[in-house]
């Protein structure tokens, strides 16, 4: 996925969030963060050379609602 330059600043500056229930020795993080234009990124700390993807926030909300309630507990 090719980044223009405007996301490329916005995700430079954006406030990322990593759940408290990451692993403490940098493993097993998730980030989010919020971005203009009702949408989201989110990264892998594993991964820092793979560029964060990026959803719609209906989509972002969708996701976490069924996190919530157990949805995603594989």
């Amino acid at each position: 996925m090719k980044i223009s330059d405007e996301l490329r600043v916005e995700l430079e500056a954006a406030q990322w969030t990593k759940s408290t229930l990451s692993g403490s020795s940098g493993g097993d993080c998730l980030y989010a963060a919020k971005l203009s234009g009702d949408r989201y990124a989110i990264r892998d700390s594993e991964q820092p050379d793979v560029p964060p993807m990026i959803v719609r926030g209906g989509v972002f909300r969708a996701f976490v609602g069924g996190a919530k309630i157990g949805e995603f507990d594989f």
